[in-house]
């Protein structure tokens, strides 16, 4: 998860990220899109408990590092803590928890592109330019999250920079912490949808560069509204890039 002004709990902030031996950072982060890769590969089923020695006895890891892990991925809503149950993977969000998701979506982020058209320094928008850029060179998203995570990964940091870019740390909080990208890839087998979502994402960044609030919100509001028809029609078959 990006770093916000307070830790959450039980996850390191970044200072203590930085402070990490190089050693013991690299296998946090790989223990932790291992874990990651089960969840969102159903290895782990949703509602399933997740046990930590048994996770470390599969990685051939310590406990340490799993627990680490799994502090992690709760920030994000992918695994929740229970009292004298220990660790679940969350269920899978439902049509109507989709619906909602995108419902908050449709709040914030149209905004939130307004706001960076205005606000967003030079820096940030030469970012937002190189994210799609990156993500014009990635291959349909299909199949496995380690075939896709890089492609998710940009779409997840095209909208966050987007957020940043408002200048209000608080909408861009939000953003942030719906994690939309990670629930919506989760749901079942990823089809590809790079071409639309990446052209959506392409004329959200133009209104930006342009400094046209309005545009931008449009081009928000479009982009977020037939990625929805696109979860909703594909159906069983799996959700399009979101």
């Amino acid at each position: 998860m990006p770093p916000h002004s307070p830790s959450v709990a039980g996850v390191p902030d970044e200072g203590d990220e930085l402070s990490m031996p190089p050693v013991r950072q690299a296998l946090s982060d790989s223990v932790y899109e291992s874990i990651k890769a089960m969840v969102m590969d159903h290895e782990i089923a949703p509602g399933a408990r997740v046990g930590i020695d048994s996770l470390a006895r599969t990685l051939k890891v310590s406990p340490t590092p799993v627990r680490e892990a799994l502090a992690r991925l709760e920030s994000e809503g992918l695994v929740v803590k229970r009292a004298l149950s220990g660790y679940r993977a969350t269920q899978l969000l439902t049509r109507r928890g989709l619906e909602e998701l995108f419902e908050m979506r449709l709040l914030l982020e149209p905004r939130a592109a307004a706001l960076a058209a205005v606000n967003a320094t030079e820096v940030q928008l030469d970012g937002l330019e190189r994210i799609v850029e990156e993500l014009q060179a990635h291959p349909s998203p299909k199949g496995r999250y380690a075939s896709y995570r890089d492609f998710a990964a940009l779409d997840q940091r095209f909208h966050e920079a987007i957020g940043q870019a408002t200048h209000r740390p608080l909408l861009a909080d939000a953003v942030e912490r719906l994690h939309a990208h990670l629930h919506i890839f989760r749901l079942s087998k990823v089809v590809g949808a790079e071409g639309p979502t990446v052209a959506e994402h392409e004329r959200i960044v133009r209104a930006i560069l342009r400094r046209n609030p309005e545009r931008a919100a449009e081009a928000m509001t479009e982009h977020l509204t037939r990625s929805l028809e696109r979860q909703i029609d594909d159906g069983d078959d799996g959700p399009a890039t979101p």
